[in-house]
């Protein structure tokens, strides 16, 4: 059934249009399609249009919503723009499944705070996942770059996201908790071993203060001030909880918040892995407490222990490849010590190849140093003495500096080698040479932290707003992991394909439309993963209401 017009030519030469409404009827006898007239509505210029218009708005009542606004705008919908929406809806999907609004709003409790100041947060950490900026940039990129799910307009004063990161700090704890459990139970992970370390990140101005201070940079920048950044993860490389130290903050310190804090969450009897950094004896009797074991790797030119393990025979055990374990026991009885030797082959070639390239460097400096006299030769061995890694085989005969044959000779020996020591008896050798090696998904995360969520620059002074962007910049972190351990892919892939699903929006006399693109396989196959429902094609839909009339009353 369709709408028609047809028309009639007049004897003074003008044309008269009539509309009408009918159908097509198929006739057996000629064999053909005819129209059928069902009802004619007149003339086209004497056409009552409010009678018509009620006519279509009550057929309307019997389609759907989209298909209403379609069937009454017709060819005059104008597309006004899109914004990208698989993204954001992933990581708010992801977001609700932790409990992360839930908890927020127990950590409001009985307070005066904005009701939306969970979608303000949920809109920082999103940020840092899709599009790292500035909080100022951060707010046109909501306004104009991105479909956020329930984040209305925030304004352009950035003071909105101060202040959900000031409140974001006061329920940190409370948060991270309750979402690293929903993890837990989401994952089923097996919390029996902690893989801790930190990081260094600095800041642009040469400044400091009592939180920015001056430390071990591990990026390479000791002249600028920083701050510390831990961070705890799971063998299977989610992350449990991340904290912020001042730069200069020594180990120990950071030992014992870490132990004590995670000891309130019931996670102390538990397996803790750390680098040779934190291989004191004080830091193991600290983890030891309350039933806590310790895995640490060790150094290996430094420590009796260490040079007594590394000393003893025995043989090795294939665990794969490229990698050969030995266990060696040292001591006697409250002072025995579990040592693990560990042999990389690969390694054990690289570190051959760095060293021959190293000693071909050293005879052509001596050589050159021979040659010189009085300060110029002092200068020059100074130098090679000064080098930290060409000192090793360096040592004095008769007042000149040669090669030592014993130094290379030893170092040889340590070709491709680690050694770590651990608490605990019942774990195999092999298991915990790849346990150790687990140490790689702390790093990764923290490569993640600086390099995809772009956890520096820090736009911030205060050491409360610091601590707080710390927190957003982990909360995504957290979000990325489960969505690349429950995939299989990695989060650049994920972003890519589903940020190609963009939200489009339509205008027209008959009212508004936000719609969907249509869902393609690949974003279907990491929604199905993540046992994420698709969004609605549909989400906004604004007809334009008539008037009413009045109603005569008399």
């Amino acid at each position: 059934m369709y709408l028609r017009t047809i028309s009639r030519r007049n004897r003074d030469g003008s044309t008269v249009r009539y509309l009408q409404l009918a159908h097509n009827v198929w006739d057996p006898e000629r064999g053909y399609a005819r129209a059928e007239v069902v009802h004619s509505f007149g003339r086209e210029d004497q056409l009552d249009r409010e009678a018509l218009a009620r006519l279509v708005r009550s057929m309307s009542r019997f389609l759907d919503p989209d298909q209403a606004l379609e069937a009454t705008a017709g060819s005059q919908l104008v597309f006004v723009g899109s914004r990208p929406l698989g993204g954001a809806w992933l990581l708010d999907q992801l977001w609700r499944r932790l409990g992360v609004p839930e908890a927020i709003g127990r950590a409001v409790g009985g307070r005066r705070l904005d009701p939306g100041v969970e979608r303000v947060i949920f809109t920082l950490v999103a940020n840092r996942a899709l599009a790292p900026s500035s909080k100022l940039a951060a707010l046109e990129w909501a306004a104009q770059d991105v479909a956020l799910p329930g984040v209305g307009d925030l304004g352009g004063d950035p003071q909105v996201f101060y202040r959900a990161m000031d409140f974001l700090l006061d329920a940190d704890t409370a948060i991270q908790e309750q979402v690293f459990f929903a993890v837990a139970n989401l994952l089923n992970l097996t919390v029996d071993v902690i893989l801790f370390d930190t990081t260094s990140t600095y800041f642009e101005t040469e400044d400091d203060d009592e939180f920015r201070r001056y430390g071990n940079s591990k990026d390479h920048r000791p002249d600028r001030p920083q701050v510390v950044v831990g961070l705890a993860v799971t063998r299977e490389g989610i992350p449990v909880r991340c904290w912020s130290w001042p730069g200069n903050a020594a180990d120990t310190m950071v030992i014992r918040q870490v132990h004590d804090e995670l000891r309130d969450w019931r996670l102390h009897r538990v397996l803790w892995v750390g680098d040779r950094g934190f291989a004191s004896q004080t830091n193991r009797q600290y983890l030891q407490r309350a039933g806590g074991h310790v895995l640490f790797g060790e150094k290996l030119r430094a420590g009796a222990d260490n040079l007594t393990t590394l000393a003893r025979p025995g043989r090795y055990a294939v665990v794969a490849d490229n990698l050969h374990v030995k266990e060696v026991w040292v001591g006697e009885g409250t002072t025995r010590r579990r040592f693990i030797v560990c042999r990389n082959l690969a390694e054990a070639e690289r570190d051959r190849a760095r060293r021959d390239k190293a000693l071909a460097r050293l005879t052509t400096e001596l050589a050159a140093i021979a040659g010189k006299t009085g300060d110029a030769r002092l200068a020059a061995e100074g130098e090679l003495l000064a080098h930290p890694t060409l000192r090793r085989y360096l040592t004095r005969r008769g007042g000149t500096l040669v090669v030592d044959t014993a130094a290379v000779s030893a170092d040889a020996k340590l070709d491709g080698k680690y050694l770590l020591s651990c608490t605990d008896d019942a774990i195999p050798a092999a298991d915990l040479a790849l346990l150790y090696k687990s140490l790689l998904d702390v790093e990764r995360c923290f490569r993640d932290l600086k390099h995809v969520i772009e956890l520096r620059p820090i736009h911030h002074r205060k050491q409360q707003r610091i601590r707080a962007h710390v927190t957003v910049c982990f909360l995504a972190l957290m979000l990325i992991r489960v969505a690349e351990n429950t995939t299989g892919q990695t989060w650049p892939r994920i972003r890519r394909q589903m940020q190609r699903m963009h939200l489009g929006q339509f205008t027209g006399p008959a009212g508004h439309v936000t719609q969907r693109a249509e869902t393609t396989p690949a974003q279907r196959e990491i929604l199905r993963a993540l046992h994420l429902k698709e969004p609605p094609i549909v989400l906004d839909l604004q007809p334009t209401t008539p008037p009413r009339r009045a109603r005569n009353r008399a």
